[in-house]
């Protein structure tokens, strides 16, 4: 009988899932809303609700198959307990009186599993799952130690050494988003000053190009727009338009990252550096800036021995692949 896993991704906005094989073809896929369910009193009907609209799915598919997993991408998953821990946006307190931060903590991986029998369920942050996804299904297929960088509304990442995902001792290691690389810099949504993410994430990029509205003459299109009206995909066009602005934005993207890359190779060694989300579709652009200053900052040792590369993932369904892997990966 034909073996499949469930890949769930669990976002602000909508929680996608799909059954997968081991080859990382999907037989079937859905969504339900996430931020339907906003409140920490909705927890409960929201693994009832999404549990239903597995099922369903399972249903609908046209052949028998045994489930032998499912595996989980989620914010401020910790990959030991099982747990999603006070995560930023969802299943919030209606009211500052309804319970401590510290103990909005959720077990979803025995909640989920309540409704699936003896099926085990993995679980951890959605850039260790694109991760994982890239070593099962991907570019990293045989690797044994690489790092993959996620530029998307943060910045996240994962790290694998002989083979191994790296965990830390708590299940939060690896927050490569969250290294400092400019002293007293701009403010990050984690509170603190300087860290990449608030560089080379989307809204990094977006912060970037507006900075340098004000201190360059170039003519550009982005003079005549507000910050909310700019995004990356736009910056991407006009870039590969010419637009001086815009190009000077991911140069300068590309530059912090390749100097936080250049430190993270002196510490694990990789083989490759894998670049996925929304910035690593403007190719060469971030691309060429990224490779020339971890280069150019590189300890002798490590220089022109690891690779940067587009993620394999890039135009699949990565959120799922990823979480699905999660279960493959634990299986062999």
């Amino acid at each position: 009988m034909k073996k499949l896993v469930f890949g769930i991704d669990i976002g602000g906005i909508n929680t996608a899932f799909g059954l997968v094989d081991e080859k990382g073809d999907i037989f079937a896929e859905s969504v339900i809303s996430t931020k339907a369910y906003p409140k920490f009193s909705d927890y409960p009907r929201y693994i009832k609700d999404l549990a239903d609209a597995m099922k369903a799915l399972m249903d609908s598919v046209n052949f028998d198959f045994d489930l032998v997993g499912i595996g989980v991408g989620a914010p401020n998953a910790n990959y030991y307990k099982g747990t999603v821990e006070m995560p930023a946006n969802l299943w919030k307190y209606s009211t500052p009186d309804e319970g401590k931060e510290e103990e909005r903590n959720f077990n979803f991986a025995k909640d989920l599993g309540a409704y699936f029998g003896n099926v085990p369920v993995y679980i951890t942050n959605d850039a260790n799952a694109a991760t994982i996804g890239e070593m099962v299904y991907g570019g990293a297929k045989g690797m044994k130690d690489f790092i993959m960088v996620t530029l998307g509304t943060g910045v996240g990442s994962g790290f694998v050494a002989n083979g191994e995902m790296i965990y830390g001792h708590d299940g939060f290691a690896g927050e490569f988003g969250h290294v400092i690389v400019e002293r007293g810099g701009r403010e990050c949504g984690c509170g603190r000053k300087g860290c990449l993410e608030a560089y080379a994430s989307a809204i990094g990029i977006k912060r970037t190009a507006f900075e340098l509205l004000a201190v360059m003459n170039d003519p550009s299109p982005l003079r005549e727009l507000t910050f909310s009206q700019v995004d990356s995909a736009m910056l991407s066009q006009l870039a590969a338009k010419g637009d001086p602005i815009a190009k000077e934005a991911y140069r300068l993207t590309g530059q912090k990252l390749g100097y936080a890359l250049a430190d993270a190779v002196t510490i694990t060694s990789p083989e490759a550096v894998f670049v996925f989300g929304g910035l690593a579709k403007a190719g060469n652009l971030i691309f060429d800036p990224i490779k020339w200053y971890m280069e150019e900052n590189m300890l002798a040792a490590f220089k022109n021995k690891v690779k940067v590369l587009p993620s394999e993932l890039q135009n699949k369904n990565a959120a799922i692949l990823g979480a699905s892997a999660l279960v493959w990966q634990d299986a062999k």
